[in-house]
């Protein structure tokens, strides 16, 4: 009898041990992720806009561009590495359309940049870890 628990502990102690493994090559490869990603952000070119009040004939120059959010798309939510996104707390939890998203909160409200991050950013997750995501973004 106590033969089957050692070996019921040591198969648990295993598995958690390789939790722990894949856990912290998750957030190296994030870290790398979004280092990338706010590289890429912040070496975009947004293309600058007046905006004009015509009633009142006021302008404004906006330097950073159109205004707009960008995410990152992680399929499926009961990933491995959607679980370990959940469990961090950078996402909050499942998407309407399925999976979890990464919001990209940096770069004011610039969505060339914030699209630029989140592109960079899904890059790497996809070749460093072999996830399915993908970037996406709207105008606000």
């Amino acid at each position: 009898m106590e033969t089957q628990f050692t070996s019921l502990r040591e198969k648990i102690a295993a598995e958690s041990k390789a939790r722990r493994e894949r856990y912290a090559q998750f957030r190296a490869v994030y870290d790398r992720a979004y280092a990338a990603g706010l590289a890429a952000g912040n070496n975009a070119i947004p293309t600058p806009m007046v905006v004009t009040d015509a009633m009142h004939g006021k302008q404004w120059y906006v330097e950073d561009g159109a205004c707009g959010f960008a995410w990152i798309r992680v399929r499926p939510a009961t990933s491995s590495f959607a679980r370990w996104l959940l469990k961090e707390k950078i996402v909050s939890g499942r998407s309407y359309n399925g999976g979890v998203d990464i919001w990209i909160s940096d770069h004011n409200q610039s969505v060339t940049r914030k699209e630029a991050h989140a592109r960079a950013m899904a890059d790497v997750l996809r070749s460093e870890l072999g996830i399915n995501c993908y970037a996406d973004s709207r105008l606000d």
